[in-house]
């Protein structure tokens, strides 16, 4: 668990304790280096503190949290522990869950910026069909309704219909029920701009229009840290960001 900029709270103008900002990011021991560099792309732009927790199955399966059975559609360990994230964030304020095949470009404070209350969950409204029949390390690519608004989401955790979700619902509900939120309403899940979850390979760029320009990419279909992917859209992104990475460990080591 990191803070940015070293501080557990910060203090407003007015005197009120602010709370950092909770981030909860999906980790995979398959994608270890990919966790990193998104962790690192947050801290290094993010101008609030932020709390950074990795979601780790074997983890919360030690806790007694997460004891579902994984199966041959899931391409990674957090397919589900992401439901887990207004429960591990104690059912309080918002929090954001992750995929860690991100890397941040903009400040996670502009994000934060964009949530209204008035929603359980906010998140990009993607309308996405990958052409691709695998991804990643050759796990299957399933097609699916609402597919890939669960890979970034602003939870309201205490709002009460995210009560709903349970270690015991998270272990036992469909997948179709955890990713295409079905325990909310259409009018309870708020829309986010898709460059916070900008999708390699899908969205396009549009060089007249700078509000068209990634500010989170997300490497859904497999990243530079698979070989197989080693060449795909902004790698060089990517790889910038794990050479700036290591340059600091090697500078404070």
């Amino acid at each position: 668990m990191t803070l940015a900029n070293g501080n557990s709270d910060q203090v407003t103008n007015n005197g009120d304790v602010k709370k950092p900002f909770k981030i909860f990011v999906g980790y995979d021991p398959r994608e270890d280096l990919a966790y990193e560099v998104c962790r690192h792309s947050i801290l290094k732009r993010s101008s609030i503190p932020v709390e950074i927790t990795p979601i780790v199955q074997s983890d919360l399966r030690k806790q007694g949290l997460y004891w579902r059975e994984r199966n041959r559609l899931e391409s990674t360990e957090f397919s589900f522990t992401r439901f887990l994230t207004p429960y591990l964030a104690n059912y309080d304020g918002w929090a954001m869950f992750v995929d860690c095949d991100f890397l941040y470009l903009a400040d996670i404070k502009e994000l934060t910026e964009l949530i209204d209350d008035k929603y359980a969950i906010m998140c990009v409204h993607h309308d996405y069909s990958p052409k691709e029949t695998t991804k990643m390390d050759g796990a299957v690519q399933t097609v699916y309704p609402r597919k890939n608004w669960s890979s970034m989401v602003l939870y309201n955790c205490g709002h009460p219909k995210n009560k709903a979700l349970t270690p015991e619902v998270v272990n036992t509900q469909t997948g179709a029920f955890l990713h295409r939120f079905q325990w909310l309403e259409d009018d309870e899940i708020g829309s986010v701009p898709f460059v916070w979850n900008f999708l390699e390979g899908h969205n396009k760029v549009v060089e007249s229009d700078s509000t068209m320009f990634p500010k989170a990419i997300h490497y859904t279909r497999g990243g530079p840290w698979f070989e197989a992917w080693k060449n795909c859209e902004f790698a060089d992104l990517w790889i910038s960001e794990m050479q700036c990475m290591e340059k600091k460990k090697l500078s404070t080591s």
